[in-house]
C-alpha cells in the first residue's frame, strides 16, 4: 500500500478492500463489524435511543485529544445525555486524497481507545475518498444506539423551578485547546481538552431526580442554558463566582477577548437535578475522574422564562445571551 490515501482507495476496488481490513476492521474488528454485511444485525430491547453527529474539527489533531477520540465521545455523550447507555455506533470516514496513512491508522487507534473505554462496538460504517482539495483532510460521521432504562424521562423540557443547576467540570478547555493548536499559540500552562466520555459518569447519577442533561459543546454553557430554558420555559440564574474554570483557560480568554461561557467543551454535562439531591449527585460526581470539578452554578426560577441571568462577580446582574455568529470555526 502506498504512504498516503490514494483516491483508488474508494474505488471499491482491491485497494479500498486492503484499506478497510487493514486499518480499519483489523484495529475496530468485533464478532458484528467482522461480518462486513451491508448493514449491522443488532440485539436490543425496551426504549432505544438514537443519535447521529458529523465532526470536522480543524486541526484534527489536538492537545487531549483528535476527530477520532471526538467523534466517539461526542456520539456516546449524546446517547448518554438522554440517560442512555450506548451500546453500538456506526463509523463513517470522509477521506481527503493526500492523507497520510500513518496519520489514519493513528485516528483509528484512538476510535478503538475511546470506543473501548465507553463500552461500545464499532459495528458497522462506510469509506469515501475525495479529490484534494474537497475536504480538510478527513470527515467523520457517526451514529450511536443506546439503551434508556425504564422509569428514566431525561430531557430538556423537564427543568423545574427549584432545580440546582450543576456542571461537572471546568468549562472552556476544549474550545481554548482548538484555538492554541491552530493559531500556534503557546501558554506557560498547556491547555489540553476535556474530550471524553461521560456514559458511566451518567450512569453513576441519573435517577428520576435528575431532569434534565445536556453536554455545553458548540455554544459553550451559555448557549446550552439558553436551549434549555426556552425548551422548559423557565427561567434560569447562575452565579459567575461559582463557575468552574482554569486560571490558565481564564487568562487565555482575557488575552484574546473571548468570554468561557461562550466556549465548547467536549466532556462536561450541564445537569437540572431536584433541589434535596443536588448534594449527593455532586459527590458522586466528584468520586468520578470526570467530574473532580463538578460544582452547583445556580438554580432554575419561575421569573424570566426563557432567560438566562448571570449575578456577577460585582453583584450586578447580567443577562447571558445565546451567542450570534461563531466565536472559533471548525471546534468539533
Amino acid at each position: 500500500m502506498a504512504d498516503r490515501v490514494l483516491l483508488a482507495h474508494g474505488s471499491g476496488g482491491k485497494l479500498s478492500h486492503d484499506l478497510v481490513a487493514k486499518s480499519l476492521v483489523a484495529v475496530l474488528g468485533n464478532t458484528i463489524l467482522d461480518r462486513l454485511d451491508d448493514s449491522a444485525v443488532l440485539e436490543a430491547s425496551g426504549r432505544l435511543a438514537f443519535t447521529t453527529d458529523s465532526y470536522t474539527v480543524s486541526p484534527i489533531f489536538f492537545p487531549g485529544g483528535d476527530i477520532g477520540k471526538l467523534s466517539v465521545c461526542g456520539t456516546v455523550n449524546d446517547l448518554a445525555m438522554s440517560g442512555a447507555a450506548p451500546l453500538y455506533l456506526s463509523l463513517s470516514l470522509i477521506i481527503e486524497e493526500g492523507l497520510p496513512l500513518a496519520e489514519l491508522e493513528t485516528i483509528v487507534a484512538s476510535i478503538h481507545q475511546a470506543a473501548s473505554e465507553a463500552g461500545v462496538q464499532i459495528v458497522t460504517g462506510d469509506t469515501k475518498v475525495v479529490n484534494q482539495g474537497s475536504a480538510d483532510k478527513l470527515f467523520i460521521n457517526t451514529s450511536g444506539i443506546g439503551i434508556i432504562p425504564e422509569g428514566l424521562d431525561i430531557a430538556g423540557a423537564n427543568a423545574r423551578p427549584g432545580d440546582k443547576v450543576i456542571i461537572s467540570g471546568t468549562i472552556g478547555d476544549h474550545g481554548i485547546a482548538i484555538m492554541s493548536q491552530r493559531e500556534g499559540i503557546e501558554f506557560k500552562v498547556p491547555i489540553v481538552s476535556d474530550c471524553a466520555p461521560l456514559n458511566k459518569l451518567v450512569a453513576e447519577i441519573v435517577s428520576p431526580n435528575v431532569h434534565c442533561l445536556r453536554d455545553p459543546t458548540r455554544g459553550g454553557l451559555a448557549a446550552t442554558l439558553n436551549e434549555l430554558a426556552g425548551q422548559s420555559r423557565v427561567g434560569i440564574r447562575i452565579d459567575e463566582v461559582s463557575l468552574p474554570v482554569e486560571e490558565a483557560v481564564r487568562a487565555a480568554c482575557e488575552l484574546l477577548g473571548f468570554d468561557p461561557l461562550y466556549i465548547a467543551n467536549e466532556g462536561k454535562l450541564v445537569a437540572m437535578v431536584a433541589p434535596d439531591e443536588a448534594e449527593g449527585i455532586l459527590t458522586k460526581m466528584r468520586q468520578n475522574k470526570y467530574g473532580t470539578g463538578a460544582a452547583a452554578i445556580g438554580e432554575v426560577v419561575s421569573d424570566h422564562p426563557g432567560r438566562v441571568i448571570m449575578k456577577t462577580r460585582l453583584g450586578s446582574s447580567r443577562i447571558v445571551d445565546m451567542p450570534v455568529g461563531e466565536l472559533l470555526p471548525r471546534i468539533c
